[in-house]
């Protein structure tokens, strides 16, 4: 959809509109972070002809949110899919010369670090009352669009529902041993959380990540592979090249119902880290009045509603109606977790895992 009379449609609508305000001494056009009620109405006026978004969500959402909003709004998406850490890296190294409009997907934790170095824009959507205070910066520099659980996924042809994992520790048993893949932690926001999350448990009381880097140690010693990509990972636990992974529940329904991959779930009985999935404008966004109408587009409730029933998204919003039943009868315990903590250490956790866990650190050290 790549229709180019939208440039002089748009200009059109433009000097219009300019020459109408002279005439009448109108005002100038309120701050983006108090949205009129109708906020698409208010961005189409001065749409920009392009958006360029950077998200993790993937190809099939990327793809089907690139043709409906274009179709609405005759604007040109282009879309880069990549780790919501690796869109975090390039962000920083863009801070000078921003290429984004739009952060579409990643953990709060994530959103909060470009925040503190200055990456983002603040705007409050015109849906602010659906979203309760948890759900987003107290500032609007970001705000939730999903919620996600993280769970231990198993290959249900080679493993008996009974003999699957239930919780955090039982992946340490030797039995498990070169039967586990997992995605690569420091290109992943979903990984570190889960690394993080390990950690943290004891952290927490102790403010000593020892016991926490112990653990991951002995996950390393059971693991297979950290695959590069999360398809790889998904192929070699369904060929049954590893039987055992810990990953986003979303995606693990999505993978099963949809692509019939034989996997199946546990949600962690002592406790799980709920991540929130966020969306944000970057500061400085070549097109800012395109990343304002395309905030909104992916979060009305229809969105939200086509997120989760085609996609397996957990709404944040609290006026979706009918959502599937996965959602409302899986039962998750969420960790109580210090995020600010996360912000803080996790990469330094991290870097710990890489230069002296990670496949083995006599390994590393030969």
């Amino acid at each position: 959809m790549k229709n180019k009379k939208k440039v002089s449609i748009i200009t059109a609508l433009t000097l219009s509109v300019s020459l109408l305000l002279a005439a009448c001494g109108g005002d100038t056009e309120k701050s983006s972070s108090t949205p009129s009620k109708k906020a698409g109405d208010k961005n189409e006026a001065k749409m920009e002809d392009k958006i360029v978004v950077y998200s993790p969500h993937g190809k099939d959402i990327l793809s089907k949110f690139e043709q409906q909003f274009e179709a609405k709004y005759n604007v040109d998406v282009e879309w880069l899919d990549m780790g919501s850490q690796e869109v975090l890296d390039r962000i920083r190294s863009e801070k000078n010369n921003p290429q984004a409009d739009v952060w579409w997907g990643a953990p709060s934790v994530n959103f909060d670090q470009a925040k503190d170095e200055g990456l983002l824009a603040p705007y409050k959507p015109s849906y602010a009352d659906s979203i309760d205070a948890g759900f987003h910066d107290p500032d609007w520099n970001w705000s939730g669009t999903s919620q996600t659980p993280e769970v231990i996924m198993y290959n249900s042809k080679l493993v008996k529902k009974e003999d699957a994992p239930k919780d955090w520790d039982e992946l340490l048993d030797p039995k498990w041993k070169d039967k586990i893949i997992i995605r690569y932690p420091l290109a992943s926001g979903t990984m570190r959380t889960i690394f993080s999350a390990m950690i943290y448990r004891d952290f927490k009381d102790s403010n000593d990540p020892a016991k926490g880097y112990e653990w991951l140690k002995q996950l390393d010693a059971n693991t297979k592979e950290y695959s590069a990509n999360p398809e790889m990972m998904y192929n070699k636990v369904a060929k049954g090249e590893g039987v055992l992974s810990v990953w986003a529940m979303p995606d693990v329904v999505m993978l099963k119902e949809n692509k019939n991959y034989p996997f199946e779930f546990n949600v962690p009985a002592s406790g799980t880290p709920v991540l929130t999935e966020g969306i944000a404008v970057v500061k400085g966004a070549p097109h800012p009045k395109a990343a304002e109408a395309f905030y909104e587009f992916v979060n009305t409730p229809e969105a939200a509603k086509l997120l989760a029933e085609e996609f397996y998204r957990i709404p944040t919003r609290k006026d979706v109606k009918d959502l599937p039943a996965w959602i409302t009868e899986t039962e998750i315990k969420p960790m109580d977790i210090d995020w600010k903590v996360f912000q803080k250490e996790g990469d330094g956790w991290m870097k710990h895992w890489d230069e002296n866990i990670k496949n083995g650190a006599k390994e590393i050290k030969q």
